[in-house]
């Protein structure tokens, strides 16, 4: 019986130490896990015609390294366009024509916005607007205008065919 017992103890005791490795992984994820605001970053915006996914937290990348985060979206009354509030490293100097657009990782991943620094002279300040942007590509609209194209190049296929066979009727 002391051995069961002796056992048993064991096993609480291995368990308790699993689930506190676990917490310590889960804490240090989400202190480290780079999802938050930049605090010390720049606060600059933009506009898109549809921003499909891109959620606050998400990901502000350079050549696909990360240099900030989407801290806030909203609809401008005046275009019905999607505006984006993000914060990026301030030691970056963007100049004053570098584009964003809202990018996938992958077929299934999450959205992220990407930057593509221009070569103008000027930079963009605190609260700077980057001007050129493209929205996020809906994978349903490029999936349906594929069905349709395909589906209209076939129909004057089948309708030449119709009107190219001729009609034999049988002697009587």
């Amino acid at each position: 019986m002391d051995t069961v017992k002796g056992r048993s103890a064991l096993e609480i005791m291995t368990g308790a130490g699993v689930l506190a490795v676990a917490a310590a992984f889960l804490f240090y994820a989400v202190a480290h896990g780079g999802r938050g605001a930049q605090p010390g970053g720049m606060l600059l915006t933009a506009q898109f015609d549809r921003i499909d996914g891109l959620v606050n937290g998400a990901d502000v990348r350079i050549a696909g390294v990360k240099v900030g985060s989407v801290v806030s979206s909203s609809i401008d009354p005046q275009s019905f366009n999607a505006v984006v509030g993000m914060r990026v490293d301030r030691s970056l100097r963007l100049p004053s024509d570098s584009s964003a657009e809202v990018s996938s990782d992958g077929l299934l991943g999450g959205k992220y916005l990407s930057i593509v620094p221009g070569g103008a002279e000027r930079v963009l300040a605190e609260g700077g607007r980057i001007t050129e942007t493209q929205g996020s590509v809906s994978l349903e609209s490029l999936l349906g205008r594929f069905i349709f194209s395909v589906t209209q190049m076939n129909q004057p296929a089948a309708a030449n065919a119709e009107t190219a066979a001729p009609a034999t009727a049988a002697p009587r």
